[in-house]
């Protein structure tokens, strides 16, 4: 199998950066034992040094994304990925939320003609935004919960979201800046708080049930795994991050012919996003048996634990040939070309 010579981008400014670090922090050794040779760069601060690497990538996720005033300071030194850096086969971004998610840098790439992982800059963009990621799951029979846009909602239309009631950025992922109301006199807190994240926020019904994950890895469903949450409501930020919040558990017990609709479902989001290569889609599955997509992650999370990766070890696919799939599948695609802008 051929060596590829790649850089792995990570890090970044957004409030997902303690994420990104440990997703990057098992993506680079995975890399590696299966042969190839590996850049890590920070794109906040630079391509690593051995020594440097080692202990940025030995840290662990906190209970809390980053504080604003940190990536406020990392937001002015903010760079692009080295452009001296020559021959290099494959970006592997191993990014999440902000610029590295929403499409900048997959433009960014494309203007340079260098391939990376994941979807493209406009596929990016689209499912960053929930209200638009939403409208085409509509369109393509996927139900998902009603939703309106601050301030674009009447007061009969907001009580038919019921309560609880989420309330969360337009275009953040980890639940960053999320809330959920059970009195409608909590609601202008919770705005001040998601516009915290973003200038758009999202009013959303919320659906009590099951929480259920499902990766897609070349238009292809992976397998359905189950997000245990006792007696939370949300997979928050410090349970998808936090040893021993929930449980989760690969395959999911469920019956065969709900199983193998989550499975289509994540499929035709993958498809109907116009996703490439990887993603996840997240979903509830109500009291009547019917599933509702919550999102689709066209960066998840990618340690040995995330839930991309335990999908992927259902179908028998270890995290070391996850990451090498990704890879080739990167290549696989259609390159950019700068003649169409």
């Amino acid at each position: 199998m051929t060596t590829l010579r790649i850089v792995v981008l990570f890090g970044g400014v957004s409030e997902e950066r303690d994420v990104s670090i440990a997703s990057a922090a098992q993506v680079i050794p995975a890399l590696r034992q299966v042969g190839h040779e590996v850049i890590a760069i920070d794109t906040a601060t630079g391509v690593l040094t051995h020594a440097q690497e080692a202990l940025l990538l030995a840290g662990k996720v906190d209970a809390l994304p980053p504080g604003s005033d940190s990536l406020a300071l990392m937001r002015q030194i903010h760079i692009l990925p080295a452009q001296q850096l020559a021959d290099i086969d494959v970006y592997f971004l191993a990014l999440h939320g902000g610029t590295g998610e929403n499409g900048s840098i997959q433009a960014m790439l494309d203007m340079a003609n260098m391939p990376y992982t994941g979807s493209g800059a406009l596929a990016s963009a689209v499912t960053m935004d929930k209200d638009i990621a939403k409208r085409l799951y509509t369109l393509a029979n996927i139900r998902t919960p009603a939703w309106r846009m601050v301030p674009d909602y009447s007061q009969k239309e907001l009580h038919s979201l019921g309560l609880p009631l989420v309330v969360k950025p337009n275009a953040q992922g980890s639940t960053v800046g999320l809330s959920i109301i059970h009195d409608l006199t909590a609601l202008d807190a919770a705005i001040a708080l998601a516009k915290q994240f973003g200038d758009e926020v999202v009013l959303e019904q919320f659906i009590a049930g099951r929480e259920l994950s499902v990766g897609v890895l070349d238009g292809e469903p992976l397998g359905v795994g189950e997000i245990v949450l006792d007696d939370a409501l949300i997979f928050d930020y410090a349970s998808k991050y936090q040893a021993g919040k929930v449980r989760e558990i690969f395959p999911a017990e469920l019956p065969a012919d709900i199983y193998a609709e989550a499975q289509r479902l994540a499929a035709l989001a993958h498809k109907t996003l116009k996703l490439a290569g990887y993603s996840r889609s997240d979903f509830r599955l109500d009291e009547n048996g019917k599933l509702w997509c919550l999102e689709t992650n066209t960066l998840p999370g990618l340690t040995a634990t995330s839930l991309m990766p335990q999908s992927a070890a259902v179908m028998g696919i270890s995290f070391p040939a996850l990451c090498d799939r990704i890879c080739r599948l990167a290549l696989s695609k259609p390159a950019f070309n700068t003649s169409d802008i």
